[in-house]
């Protein structure tokens, strides 16, 4: 299967996914979320930047704590979904959407948010060289001290070489396709900027095994 063929199965697949489990991940944000948003109002951001952002649990909350959030994901029913759950919440005018590949440039200017958010979107079926490319867009809109914190499995993870192998660390499983970190990968993302931390953690009933990742922009 070609990366262009993957992408399309993989944005088929969340598609459904998304349209049959409306809730899938519960309303409650994710625990990098709330980290993240402590990291953010440290850093006195205002303007948050999610990628990935799925039906919005994280970015309704970041709303909720008073940023205004851009929160962008390739998937409309997804998008959807979070739309009408910010106008159920209130927080409607703090959260714009917009439908985006993260395969091509960021919809936004240079310098225009002062914090990126993506929980496990980095290592969707995504290849190493897309990876850091999304990583030099997310360093073209963030304005400088900027912070970056995102999540990924990594290669201590049990799915790690199970399934159904793509090639440069992607697994697929269940039909989800992963792309596992390595620290070499990490490592090299970080390059440029200044890598605050790698902290380990675990989500889900497998359970899985992530890395959160938090850098930032020099000033």
């Amino acid at each position: 299967m070609t990366e262009r063929e993957l992408a399309a199965t993989q944005r088929e697949h969340w598609e459904q996914t998304y349209g049959e489990h409306p809730a899938m991940y519960g309303e409650e944000p994710s625990e990098p979320a709330v980290h993240a948003a402590r990291v953010f109002r440290s850093a006195r951001a205002r303007q948050v930047l999610e990628l990935g952002a799925g039906h919005g649990r994280d970015a309704l909350y970041f709303a909720r704590e008073g940023f205004t959030v851009q929160a962008t994901d390739f998937s409309p029913v997804g998008l959807k979904r979070l739309r009408e759950t910010a106008n159920a919440q209130g927080v409607s005018g703090r959260v714009t959407t917009a439908v985006h590949d993260v395969r091509e440039p960021l919809p936004l200017a240079d310098g225009s948010v002062d914090a990126v958010f993506a929980h496990m979107l980095l290592c969707m079926a995504l290849s190493t060289e897309e990876i850091h490319a999304l990583v030099t867009e997310v360093r073209r809109v963030l304005r400088p001290g900027g912070v970056f914190v995102y999540t990924v499995r990594h290669t201590g993870d049990v799915h790690y070489g199970a399934g159904t192998g793509h090639g440069d660390d992607i697994w697929e499983h269940g039909g989800f396709a992963v792309h596992f970190f390595s620290h070499d990968l990490v490592d090299g993302l970080a390059d440029g900027w200044q890598l605050q931390e790698v902290h380990p953690f675990e989500e889900g009933d497998l359970p899985r095994r992530l890395w959160r990742v938090t850098q930032a922009l020099p000033r």
